[in-house]
């Protein structure tokens, strides 16, 4: 079936989205993408991941646009090693699943964190079996704030005021469901088998719930059917009502009972194992002993004492994370690059590091930016967003306003300045209001 600009047209093949028992391979070695639903994981783990960075990898920790972490420079052969060590640490529940545990969650303040892990223990139960989902398929529990409606997943809970509550539907957009808070984590999984029946119904290969053209779209009267014979009550909703919000910003944030997080952001999305310990010995000493990676390449420690948290915030921001968002590295991402990815036209991570350490501070307003070594942009961020992408001429910086080359043999200073602009131009705020009212 043809596409159109909006639909795809059916997939050729399975995706090659990378596990941690599927290593992809790079220039630079093999790669292993770790699964954390909902961003969750112990002090301990942590400290697991960064002695497999040292022992196994290049000695850093990458964290992705689904809040998932990626070992990067591992041996050919590893594969075995890797995958029993993951196991030992609890962070390879299931070998068939591996792939299609691909849950989002608000990191702060916690209602829907029961229900990540019960919809994790559920994806790998195999009941109903979703290992047939792509390595795409996304799953996104919203707290109510908005931050993971902006991520557009293909299957999505929002928590109303209490948790007693859930808007479940496909996407945010279209008509929800409400379902008894309690049963929101199994209305997930039996909403993924409705895609499933759709896709083998039809004769479809998509990845995602967008890439079906609008006819073949699971419906809401199928998915309350459907929990409707697994017992659970369900009553329709218009729509989900969802709003986009902005993600937690780097600081101190504030909890009931004297407690609050830190939230830090990875700098171009990469940790050195020293910086990841740093994050679990904090977590472990002065918090509650979890780590919450975030889809925003960051991470946020729970349940620090008020009274502390901003000596250890400072402790973050020495030790080089991003701790405020009037850092020009706020919002600022970038692919794998040179000398990792052969298909890239440039050191993408250097060129930016240079750009950004030569920019004005981003601030709050500004758009992030992201670049990119080639036409695929992976990892790119969505919503709004300045493209830096390499070319044979140089860097294409383009703005929901438009866009400019800086030529290759320009001073980094031009670079830094294009960026700048085209992340803080009013104008690109003014034509996106407009475009998205």
């Amino acid at each position: 079936m043809p596409g159109t600009p909006d639909v795809p047209p059916d997939r050729p093949r399975g995706d090659a989205c990378p596990g941690a028992l599927r290593l992809h391979a790079a220039d630079d070695g093999a790669l292993a993408r770790v699964r954390l639903p909902g961003g969750l994981l112990t002090a301990r783990q942590a400290e697991a991941l960064a002695g497999l960075a040292d022992t196994l990898g290049d000695g850093h920790l990458d964290l992705t646009s689904r809040g998932n972490v990626q070992l990067r420079g591992l041996p050919d052969d590893c594969g075995a090693g890797l995958g029993e060590r993951l196991r030992a640490a609890g962070l390879l529940p299931s070998d068939r699943h591996d792939r299609v545990r691909n849950v989002v969650a608000s990191p702060v303040p916690g209602l829907v964190h029961p229900w990540v892990r019960e919809l994790d223990r559920l994806l790998c139960s195999g009941e109903p079996d979703l290992s047939a989902l792509s390595g795409r398929f996304l799953f996104g529990l919203d707290d109510g704030c908005g931050d993971i409606v902006a991520l557009a997943p293909d299957v999505t809970l929002i928590a109303e005021p209490g948790g007693h509550h859930a808007r479940l539907g496909f996407g945010t957009d279209g008509p929800a469901l409400r379902v008894p808070g309690p049963a929101a984590p199994r209305a997930a999984v039996l909403a993924a088998a409705v895609f499933l029946d759709v896709l083998r119904d039809t004769g479809r290969r998509a990845w995602r719930v967008r890439e079906l053209p609008p006819e073949h779209r699971p419906g809401i009267d199928a998915l309350a059917r459907r929990l409707s014979a697994a017992g659970i009550t369900s009553t329709p909703l218009p729509h989900a009502g969802a709003t986009a919000g902005p993600p937690p910003a780097p600081g101190v944030l504030p909890a009931p009972g004297g407690r609050c997080a830190l939230s830090v952001h990875a700098p171009l999305g990469r940790l050195t194992s020293a910086q990841w310990r740093l994050l679990a010995r904090t977590a472990g000493r002065d918090g509650d002993g979890e780590l919450r990676v975030t889809p925003w390449r960051g991470v946020v420690l729970p349940g620090l004492p008020a009274a502390t948290a901003p000596a250890r915030l400072t402790e973050l921001g020495a030790a080089g994370l991003v701790t405020s968002t009037a850092s020009p590295w706020y919002g600022a991402g970038a692919c794998a690059g040179r000398p990792g990815c052969a298909k890239s036209l440039a050191d993408v991570r250097a060129d930016a590091a240079a750009c950004l350490t030569a920019s004005p501070p981003g601030g709050p307003g500004a758009l992030p930016v992201y670049w990119s070594g080639c036409e695929r942009r992976c990892g790119h961020p969505g919503g709004r967003w300045v493209d830096v992408l390499a070319t044979d001429a140089g860097y294409r910086v383009t703005s929901p306003d438009g866009g400019r080359t800086v030529p290759a043999a320009a001073p980094a200073a031009d670079l830094a300045t294009a960026v700048a602009r085209a992340r803080t131009t009013t104008r690109t705020h003014q034509r996106t209001r407009t475009r998205t009212a």
